[in-house]
């Protein structure tokens, strides 16, 4: 089969001179012409005597076309003439399945590295960390764009020299041309993610989140005061309309009994100083004013670590075995409460992702399990009769790939190849 490029938006096929099949396309696919003729060439089983087609094969009505060859032929060039989808698409895509603005203030998240040239993303690989293997897997298989559920850029940097061996990884993903992306604490806190995936290890329960995230936007800033006189009022109100950003300004009055009114404000931090200055510049409203800060509204299901209270009570011997084929382990790091056996009986658990210590420390539960936690940390649980179970760290986030794999496919669809990385492992080991 060759394939001839007619123009920048026309190609014609041909098998063994015989066969002509000419195609509209748009010139983002026109790149995947050689890769279309391989894949026609290789659906077109039949014999030399069957691809003898006449030159008008094209320009004639689908009834007159061998079905199953034409089925297979149009079959193949829907799926190359459906848009590819840039980093951009990729990345909003993420980003709907885990928000950003879920992840923790200290956390560096998001698009992490750029490639300078944008290419269609054919090949995504999901990986927990981001090591010099991973990398040379994700060269080898071609790959676009890597989500790494750590960050490997965490600390600014102020060179890129080989020496260190995250600022490799950065300057081999740039020469490469693929772009990182890290969710991090965004897969953590968002309903259904990482830590909802690993208290499910335990079985069905009544699941909360120990520390509850909150909705994002501008922080908010509430001004209370009150004022006598009518016409004064209007006069500070309508300095407050000047102040820049005063359109998101909400602003109600109630009339107290004295025949005064009492006025509330709410305003972003950004207009706050200015609001401020206007209402203390007036004598009345200065002794009267009270600023709050306006709390953000909680996202439901979404935070920081779970509390589960099981539907089925075990003992501390199946919680381990539980959680082993959870996280496909053999081994398990485990330390008695007070007074706690394997028989104990484990009826609440609280877990936390990674280090997870100031997530669940004080957290009234049976069992604490998350990947890590100082020496120190693990006996003030036990002192407390409450047995811990370790992981180690990217033991209890790992597994969550699977989960995310399938989702990402099923938004993705099949024009895109989402791996899990087979390289991808704890450096940790039990030996």
């Amino acid at each position: 089969m060759t394939c001839y490029a007619v123009s920048r938006s026309r190609v014609l096929w041909t098998v063994s001179g015989c066969f002509r099949l000419l195609v509209e396309v748009e010139f983002p696919m026109f790149t995947r012409c050689r890769e279309l003729s391989r894949r026609l060439l290789r659906s077109v089983s039949c014999s030399r005597s069957t691809l003898h087609l006449s030159a008008s094969y094209c320009l004639s009505s689908p009834a007159s076309r061998p079905p199953v060859l034409w089925s297979g032929v149009a079959r193949l060039l829907s799926d190359f003439r459906r848009p590819l989808m840039d980093l951009k698409g990729a990345l909003e895509v993420l980003e709907q399945l885990a928000p950003l603005s879920l992840a923790e203030s200290w956390d560096n998240v998001g698009l992490l590295v750029e490639p300078s040239e944008p290419r269609p993303i054919k090949t995504i690989l999901l990986t927990n960390d981001l090591t010099a293997a991973v990398m040379d897997e994700a060269v080898e298989m071609s790959c676009d764009l890597i989500v790494s559920y750590h960050p490997p850029l965490f600390r600014p940097l102020k060179r890129l020299l080989q020496k260190d061996w995250k600022q490799r990884l950065a300057v081999r993903a740039v020469e490469a041309h693929i772009a990182v992306f890290s969710p991090h604490t965004s897969w953590d806190s968002v309903a259904g993610g990482v830590n909802d995936w690993l208290v499910g290890g335990m079985g069905s329960g009544k699941v909360s989140v120990l520390s509850q995230a909150q909705s994002s936007g501008p922080q908010k800033h509430r001004l209370e005061f009150s004022c006598m006189n009518d016409e004064r009022l209007s006069g500070l109100l309508e300095q407050l309309r000047r102040i820049e950003g005063s359109e998101s300004f909400q602003c109600s009055t109630v009339r107290s009994e004295s025949g005064g009114q009492q006025v509330s404000l709410i305003c972003q931090s950004s207009a706050l100083t200015a609001a401020a200055q206007i209402l203390l510049s007036d004598p009345q409203t200065s002794r009267s004013l009270n600023i709050t800060q306006v709390q953000q509204p909680p996202l439901l299901g979404c935070g920081q670590g779970r509390l589960s209270v099981l539907d089925e009570p075990l003992s501390v011997s199946t919680a381990v075995q539980k959680m082993k084929t959870h996280l496909g382990l053999p081994h398990l790091r485990l330390a008695l409460g007070d007074q706690q056996t394997l028989d104990s009986v484990v009826q609440t658990v609280a877990v936390c992702a990674g280090s997870g210590a100031s997530v669940v420390q004080g957290v009234k539960a049976d069992l604490y399990i998350t990947g890590e936690m100082s020496h120190h940390e693990v006996l003030d649980a036990v002192s407390e009769g409450r047995s811990v179970i370790l992981t180690d760290h990217s033991n209890s986030e790992r597994g969550f790939l699977t989960v995310f794999r399938q989702r990402l496919s099923a938004r993705l669809g099949q024009t895109i190849n989402v791996v899990i990385s087979q390289r991808d492992r704890d450096p940790l080991q039990v030996v």
